[in-house]
């Protein structure tokens, strides 16, 4: 079986250091087992991504020398695959429309998950008919979720168990304004892309079990997933789009290609030390073995 896996950046701005960290394991691991990488612009949210930031993302990972097998068309024009999934689920019954206010869903009073993240109190779960047709406000739609556990071995991190009630809850599977939330468009699209292997970062961990589960509701293959380190500054903070000194502008002025894979290859522990090396030859000795779990505190780069 072919082992196919993706690169899904959002085009919200530069990538910058962490999103090219998540790009090399991702090609890497892939390459070293001979498969197929898919490329796919996660678009979905009109007000902060641009195409001139998707063009320049692929210019950039072209420069690292990070190509592609294929193209996935753009998260924005894929409307019709989400409503499609969108009304199994609602054959299924598990979808309901959900007219809290974000006041209402923040409270103090509201659910917390056990990191402190406002969990859904399931408020207009049971409205009857009557009385959401009394509602004037446009809702956004959630999906109901068991409460049940969902488990799986990630191939960096290991076990992973959540449960979806008292972890995650009920979620928006399509916002208020009629755009499509990634949870449900990112399994569509790994499911019709046939991803088999999903490499992103471990901020993403906590969200596995509930795509797990939607892909269990959806009748889709379940990929292998491997959650990578973060990168993060001395005090804690994790590196963003905001820290223009780690953005690819200033990057590609500061290193060449194999000088910036050589040093993000020895910060995870694919390299004893710093040096200048391309993409291809670090995918001959890849194995998932060698990267540190931890998230990788940056310093100077």
């Amino acid at each position: 079986m072919e082992q196919i896996g993706r690169f899904a950046p959002s085009p919200s701005g530069r990538m910058h250091l962490g999103n090219v960290f998540s790009a090399m394991l991702a090609w890497l691991s892939i390459r070293s087992c001979g498969g197929k990488l898919v490329l796919r612009i996660e678009d979905l949210d009109p007000d902060r991504c641009r195409r001139e930031y998707a063009d320049q993302l692929k210019r950039d990972l072209e420069w690292l020398g990070l190509t592609w097998d294929e193209e996935q068309t753009p998260q924005s024009l894929r409307s019709e695959a989400y409503h499609e999934m969108f009304s199994r689920l609602e054959e299924k019954r598990l979808v309901y429309p959900c007219y809290c206010s974000r006041v209402e869903l923040h409270a103090a009073s509201a659910p917390h998950a056990s990191d402190g993240t406002p969990l859904y109190a399931g408020t207009c779960r049971n409205l009857t008919d009557a009385q959401r047709a009394a509602k004037t406000k446009t809702p956004c739609w959630r999906v109901a979720v068991p409460d049940e556990d969902v488990s799986f071995t990630d191939g960096l991190q290991g076990a992973y168990t959540q449960n979806l009630a008292r972890g995650c809850g009920d979620f928006i599977i399509r916002r208020a304004d009629g755009v499509y939330a990634y949870q449900l468009a990112v399994v569509t699209d790994d499911a019709q892309a046939g991803v088999t292997q999903v490499v992103r970062g471990s901020d993403l961990l906590s969200s596995t079990p509930r795509q797990i589960w939607l892909q269990r509701q959806l009748g889709f293959p379940e990929p292998s997933y491997y959650h990578v380190p973060l990168l993060v500054a001395p005090d804690g903070r994790r590196l963003s789009k905001r820290e223009k000194d780690l953005d690819m502008g200033a990057l590609r002025r500061r290193y060449t290609p194999e000088q910036l894979l050589g040093m993000l290859a020895h910060a995870c522990g694919l390299l004893s030390h710093s040096e200048s090396v391309r993409a291809g030859e670090l995918a001959g000795e890849f194995s998932w073995q060698m990267v540190q779990k931890e998230n990788i505190v940056i310093t100077n780069p």
